[in-house]
């Protein structure tokens, strides 16, 4: 008899996978609809990017400073509970401001309240959304997994924000003079909170192969992210690739957050299409790098030598980018950027999730997020003023060298070259 060897074919046989693929995608594209609609929402009812600026921060600054407890109580009582409470909590919040919106503008401190208690919610549910894969599937299917995710993820950036527009443009209201009735807006937070009911409602289908970690009753959630910390630091490879993410995550994502839409800004050629289609090619490119990464694995010697020459690369490739004189250049730079930045999240996730024993999971990942997601806006807003003394093309081109010099001093002075996910911790 003969057996199937492609892993990718046997995980969309697991019912595990197929419930939570069908609740990761319609949680994702529901999110898209909020994310559309709430900027929205402010602008109409206020006319003030202050406003709207304050709510963004209600929402982001709480996740990065409670994602680390959200990891602790994630491995106290397990991501599959913990994600479960967000849904219904994420369901009822956005059931609410949907009714309020219909019957009528809410005050912009309701709006303010809404923000943070969303804010909040992603704190828990980012950890136990990325450490919930290990506990329902088996080992050999979490790069295919991870990788399915992933490029779901990135086809909702491509499909939510286009549906959301249509919907409040059909319905209103989607502007283009006075405030008219928001039934548009109103629908769009329905959809959201529909998605969070109906992601539950598959999450409740899942079993889960690995049993939760029991409480520790006597431990603090101080103490538990403590212990989370002091886990990752014992471990010479993890700690390792966390101190490189975090100088990547300083010296050049944040950067350029800030660097590409000044970019677009600063030439009349290029204007805000430009700065879409960038974004938009850097979508598509992590999405493909994504699905090449999860129908092959491809490495040159381990996964550290690879994701080191990844960076590498794609540091050369930011260098130009503060030279480009027409869209098409900046297009096919960040393609290429955004294939080779897909196709290792995939690999680097899934030797996370390899590495890091169940009981810890959720703090290293809350770790892992907060990097990203703390760190990241943090430098983005010094960039902002780093840029009144250099200009852009100085900025891209050190951004660009500062990332293949980081490269370079991991390979040398760090054991990140040594990673390798086919091998498994003792």
């Amino acid at each position: 008899m003969q057996t199937t060897t492609n892993p990718r074919a046997e995980l969309l046989r697991d019912p595990n996978f197929r419930w939570l693929m069908a609740g990761s995608a319609v949680s994702l594209l529901g999110d898209q609809f909020t994310l559309i609609a709430l900027p929205w929402l402010v602008l109409r009812i206020t006319g003030d990017t202050a406003a709207l600026g304050l709510v963004l921060a209600l929402i982001g600054v709480p996740r990065a400073l409670f994602i680390l407890v959200g990891g602790a109580v994630v491995d106290r009582f397990s991501p599959y509970r913990v994600l479960m409470l967000t849904k219904y909590v994420n369901a009822v919040l956005l059931a609410v401001l949907a009714v309020g919106v219909y019957l009528g503008a809410p005050p912009l401190p309701a709006l303010y309240a809404l923000a943070l208690a969303l804010g909040l919610a992603s704190a828990f549910s980012i950890p136990s959304g990325t450490s919930l894969l290990p506990h329902a599937l088996q080992p050999r299917f979490l790069a295919a997994a991870n990788g399915v995710m992933m490029g779901l993820r990135q086809l909702s950036f491509f499909i939510g924000p286009m549906a959301a527009g249509l919907l409040i443009a059909l319905f209103g209201d989607g502007g283009g003079g006075a405030v008219r009735q928001p039934t548009g807006i109103a629908l769009a937070f329905a959809v959201d909170a529909f998605s969070f009911a109906l992601s539950a409602w598959t999450l409740a289908r899942v079993r889960l192969h690995a049993a939760p970690a029991p409480a520790k009753a006597n431990a603090t959630l101080g103490s538990a992210i403590a212990e989370g910390l002091r886990n990752v630091g014992r471990d010479r490879e993890l700690r390792a690739c966390y101190l490189y993410w975090t100088a990547v995550a300083l010296l050049v994502l944040g950067p350029l957050q800030i660097a590409l839409p000044v970019l677009a800004q600063s030439l009349p050629q290029l204007g805000a299409s430009a700065l879409g289609l960038m974004a938009g090619a850097h979508g598509g490119g992590t999405l493909l790098g994504m699905l090449l990464s999860g129908a092959r694995r491809l490495r040159i010697g381990t996964l550290g030598t690879s994701l080191l020459l990844a960076d590498v690369v794609m540091g050369l490739l930011f260098v130009p980018m503060g030279h480009i004189t027409a869209t098409a250049q900046g297009v096919a730079l960040m393609l290429a950027v955004g294939v080779l930045g897909g196709f290792m999240q995939v690999a680097v996730f899934t030797w996370i999730q390899r590495r890091v024993a169940p009981a810890m999971l959720g703090r290293a990942m809350s770790l892992f997020m907060f990097i990203f997601m703390g760190l990241v806006p943090l430098a983005a807003a010094v960039t902002g003023w780093v840029l009144h003394h250099v200009s852009l093309a100085t900025l891209f081109s050190a951004c660009g060298l500062l990332l293949v010099a980081v490269a370079a001093i991991a390979w040398v002075a760090s054991p990140v070259r040594r990673i390798d996910d086919a091998l498994q911790p003792a």
